[in-house]
């Protein structure tokens, strides 16, 4: 029973993170499932078949705080679905270790990325272009095919080359990205049952991680819609770059001082992120309201001199007998 409490703790969290950053449900799980000793295949499995209930659960509340594109759910979510099933079946069967390096290393370099990215001024020009099916679809078939093999996934390929991008708001990124991976889990899942059997998904496990997830859905729904965008990219940069450093700091076999130096060094440069994020967003949020208070000053400058202009207007009128039609419509009397 304590085991099965811990683990809907972490499903909580795990969701909690996931929906406010898009990503680290199945890192999160599958990380705890292989360190308690589960195979790969049904940790994977487990952790897909939860998140069938949490990506659902997700998905409404993005949907209801608006954080969804569903023209990027539905060009996404059906080549990711055959990426994941193809990763399921082939996970079944054979492992993936030796690839772990090479993933670990794409996805750390976009992390990285996204920290000098949204570590400066964030450029809106390009927010509200179109993403073309062309990039949408491999996209989804490498990240479903990743999180299938890997126990988790879908978020750290996915987001990151969206927020890339540039064509869309951070939090509808995630809210796209979260919505879209319950056809991804679903698709996993049946793979694992064919590859399987009913045996490979631990039942109880899932319970308690669908559980933790159910009660973090709606919440980290609402965070994501009110963390700033410039922040929310550097925490997204900075767990793509911690996580993905564990796996090449492993693969590298470094030992002894240099592996917490390491480890310090990204910390630090994660945190030097997050300030200057805070100040790019502090730069930002000036630069608005100056916007809006001269756009409010316009409007009141103008109006004394309109006035003017009636009363000069008036005036003139007057001088050669004539009657503004503003004043002849009042009924004043004609001055001849």
């Amino acid at each position: 029973m304590r085991k099965l409490l811990v683990l809907a703790l972490v499903g909580l969290v795990a969701q909690l993170i996931d929906g406010s950053l898009g990503m680290a449900y199945g890192l999160t799980s599958s990380t705890l499932l292989l360190v308690a000793g589960v195979a790969p295949a049904a940790a994977s499995a487990s952790v897909h078949l939860a998140e069938i209930g949490t990506t659902l659960a997700a998905g409404v509340a993005h949907w209801r705080f608006g954080n969804v594109d569903w023209r990027v759910v539905t060009r996404i979510a059906l080549p990711g679905a055959v990426g994941a099933f193809a990763g399921a079946t082939l996970l079944s069967s054979i492992s993936t270790e030796a690839a772990g390096p090479w993933m670990a290393g794409i996805l750390f370099t976009l992390g990285a990325y996204l920290l000098i990215r949204f570590a400066r001024p964030l450029r809106t020009d390009r927010v509200g272009g179109r993403l073309r099916s062309r990039f949408l679809g491999p996209l989804g078939l490498v990240a479903g095919f990743v999180d299938a093999t890997g126990g988790g996934g879908w978020g750290p390929v996915a987001t990151p080359a969206l927020l890339v991008s540039g064509r869309m708001e951070p939090r509808k990124v995630i809210g796209s990205v979260d919505t879209s991976e319950f056809v991804v889990a679903g698709a996993a899942s049946i793979g694992f049952l064919i590859g399987l059997g009913s045996e490979g998904f631990l039942l109880p496990t899932v319970a308690a991680l669908l559980i933790g997830g159910l009660i973090a859905a709606p919440l980290a729904a609402w965070l994501v819609r009110i963390v700033p965008a410039q922040l929310l990219g550097a925490a997204v940069g900075g767990v793509i770059v911690l996580t993905n450093a564990r796996t090449l700091i492993r693969s590298a076999e470094l030992d002894g001082p240099a592996r917490p130096a390491l480890y310090a060094l990204l910390a630090a440069g994660w945190l030097v992120a997050l300030v200057l994020a805070v100040r790019a967003l502090r730069r930002t949020r000036r630069a608005r309201a100056e916007a809006a208070e001269a756009a409010t000053a316009a409007p009141a400058a103008a109006a004394p001199a309109a006035a003017a202009g009636v009363s000069a207007e008036a005036s003139d009128a007057a001088s050669v007998g004539e009657v503004p039609a503003d004043l002849a419509a009042t009924g004043t009397p004609n001055p001849r």
